[in-house]
């Protein structure tokens, strides 16, 4: 599948190294740059109405913190913090508009969890890409709107780590230390983690979707549960994707 020209770096940005070593003890992966970080960048767009089919929109939290409730106006079940722990502005992937609430998903234990947070305390912007990644086929495609503009092979969780199916969505982007080492030129962070793994390496098993030094290794079950891809394909994913981009991997 060839490569739409990137139109810029997304507003996302480049988490520092700092932050990129703490992201990697916290994800459930084998193995193993200063910017800004927010919503918005290529295929996003501040501000805008209701997505188009195919697009999402995604919240940008306004605060320093937000209150996540069970339902409109209902108990609150939990209360984050933006920047995220890893110093990435706090995105969500918005589920349900109910005017002066939306539903969002979460990225938090157990995958695929779901709150309501108050329409003025996010700032919305809206993307047309997804990400769609078929572990069966070992392959992923990125898609804008209905069209397919990038497509490529994956390594997934082995056997005893497999990559959980579901929805899910970036929620930082990080360079590593070393782009020549496991983890390739670059590594977003996502939303779910791993359901063998109750942590690893001091972490919570946050999964994550990054570059490999080990491309032979693409097209079979390789890692603790993180989804490996080329080093050209993630660098392309890092030039285009916006924070809060929906994951859905499937079966």
């Amino acid at each position: 599948m060839g490569r739409r020209p990137a139109a810029g770096l997304p507003a996302t940005g480049i988490l520092p190294a700092l932050a990129a070593a703490a992201l990697f003890a916290l994800t459930a992966c084998s193995a193993g740059s200063d910017g800004q970080t927010g919503p918005g960048g290529a295929g996003t767009s501040e501000g805008a109405g209701a997505p188009a089919a195919g697009g999402a929109w995604i919240a940008g939290v306004a605060g320093d913190r937000i209150e996540v409730r069970a339902e409109p106006g209902g108990e609150v079940l939990h209360t984050l913090g933006s920047p995220n722990e890893l110093g990435a502005d706090r995105v969500f992937l918005v589920r349900e508009d109910a005017g002066e609430w939306l539903e969002v998903l979460l990225p938090v234990r157990p995958n695929g969890s779901t709150g309501w947070v108050r329409r003025d305390e996010v700032e919305l912007s809206v993307t047309s890409y997804r990400v769609e990644i078929d572990l069966s086929e070992f392959s992923f495609a990125v898609l804008d709107g209905g069209e397919e503009v990038l497509g490529g092979v994956i390594g997934t969780g082995d056997p005893e780590t497999p990559t959980p199916p579901g929805d899910y969505y970036f929620t930082e982007l990080v360079r590593p230390p070393e782009p020549g080492g496991p983890y390739g030129a670059y590594a977003f962070g996502l939303s779910g983690y791993s359901e063998t793994l109750e942590s690893f390496a001091g972490g919570p098993g946050q999964l994550a979707v990054h570059g490999t030094d080990d491309e032979a290794a693409l097209g079979s079950r390789v890692s603790h549960g993180c989804i490996r891809v080329s080093d050209d394909d993630i660098t392309w994913m890092a030039e285009n994707l916006p924070l809060g981009t929906p994951v859905g991997i499937s079966e």
